[in-house]
């Protein structure tokens, strides 16, 4: 349900909620928030709520350091881990500085102008978030480890199947928040998990993206365990991957969907600092099944993009280089400029490589660009992108790519 700034008070008022959260992330994508109490609420929705910006990094320094923050009513979600008596919500809230301009490195208001600027085209994409983590134990002081939670392969059940139960929690706890998961299961890294969503509107899903990861460690912490989304946990086990699901609307026009995919294909290496931002990333690409190369192909899991069996709404394209250390709202950005870049250019879509990348021979690999190889190569190729440049702020090219 989406509220209006009415609805939202009285929701705040008739289920005796305490506080609320305003939830923003950092370029960074690490999710912050400040709590204000119920009679802040109206001065909230009509001028913000102030906060230094100089100790959120990347955002500032001490010479302007304040911004505003503005809750969202339709993003207004209860947080089911926190008392009944008392209650907690969370909205998301847009970021702009004290004479109301908007700030450059509000990423999520990135991804509304690209949602904005796609449907000027006439274009609607939608996304499903695939995001994998590891489960490990804590030692006795409360402090995560090493040691994965179970033994347990791909889609192994209990009792190998330790995370069985945490995962249920945390699916029932997700509905509760209105985030529809769709499946879950265990993943082949020993203590590893995975948990899929339905599509949705890109704002929502980078929204889910973000809510996913918190909602899995405050529910592994409170069965005694630590969750660790980081691209690279175990050095010699599969690293964690964010495959997303980018669908486009309308779906009958399949020549659409491939210069879509066209798209994606041309700009990834210099959208890649954005979708693998940082050293670890490098060490899972082109291991257990994460990809190396430029390519596509239908249901072949060694591609950069797997095109799975779907018809008409269900139809989508995967891609398999991201990992859950990315900004979600910078991801979908630009995954939908560069679908856009390839619809206007009406780019064409390469022979399929229905070949197995992982065991090719050199002399068919060499057929293939590669995706870069580290953090630096991936930085140096954003900054020589011109649909990165055209579309990131001077300001988050900089922190990000050393600008």
């Amino acid at each position: 349900m989406k509220y209006s700034k009415e609805e939202v008070m009285q929701y705040v008022e008739e289920e005796n909620v305490k506080f609320i959260r305003l939830a923003f992330c950092d370029v960074f994508g690490k999710q912050k928030n400040i709590s204000i109490m119920p009679n802040e609420l109206p001065r909230a929705f009509e001028y913000g709520v102030a906060f230094d910006a100089s100790a959120i990094s990347g955002f500032g320094d001490e010479a302007r350091s304040d911004l505003l923050l503005h809750p969202e009513p339709e993003t207004l979600m209860p947080l089911p881990w926190r008392p009944e008596n008392g209650r907690v919500v969370q909205m998301f809230s847009s970021i702009t500085y004290p004479d109301g301009m908007p700030f450059e490195c509000d990423t999520r208001r990135l991804l509304k102008t690209a949602v904005e600027e796609a449907e000027e085209a006439g274009l609607e994409f939608t996304f499903g978030a695939e995001q994998e983590f590891y489960l490990f134990l804590l030692d006795e002081r409360g402090k995560a480890t090493k040691i994965p939670y179970d033994e347990a392969g791909y889609m192994d059940i209990a009792p190998e199947d330790l995370g069985e139960n945490v995962r249920r929690e945390i699916c029932l706890t997700l509905e509760q928040m209105g985030i529809r998961p769709e499946s879950s299961h265990h993943e082949e890294g020993p203590g590893q998990n995975e948990i899929d969503f339905r599509y949705a509107d890109p704002l929502s899903a980078a929204d889910n993206a973000m809510m996913f990861q918190r909602v899995v460690k405050t529910i592994a912490y409170r069965n005694g365990l630590a969750a660790d989304f980081s691209p690279k946990p175990v050095d010699d086990a599969p690293g964690n991957g964010f495959h997303i699901n980018m669908s486009l609307r309308p779906f009958a026009e399949p020549e659409t969907f491939s210069q879509m995919i066209a798209g994606l294909l041309a700009n990834v290496r210099g959208i890649s600092a954005f979708l693998n931002p940082c050293e670890a990333s490098y060490q899972r690409l082109g291991h257990f099944k994460a990809p190396r190369y430029v390519s596509w192909s239908h249901e072949n899991r060694s591609q950069l993009i797997r095109i799975p069996a779907a018809i008409g709404e269900y139809r989508r394209a995967e891609l398999r280089s991201p990992d859950p250390a990315a900004n979600p709202y910078l991801a979908f950005t630009l995954m939908i400029y560069a679908g856009l870049d390839g619809i206007a250019k009406k780019l064409t879509l390469p022979a399929p490589a229905d070949i197995n990348l992982y065991t090719a021979d050199p002399a068919a690999l060499a057929a293939f660009e590669k995706l870069p190889e580290s953090l630096a190569e991936a930085r140096q190729a954003a900054r020589e992108s011109a649909l990165v440049r055209a579309h990131i702020p001077e300001k988050i090219l900089a922190i990000c790519c050393g600008e």
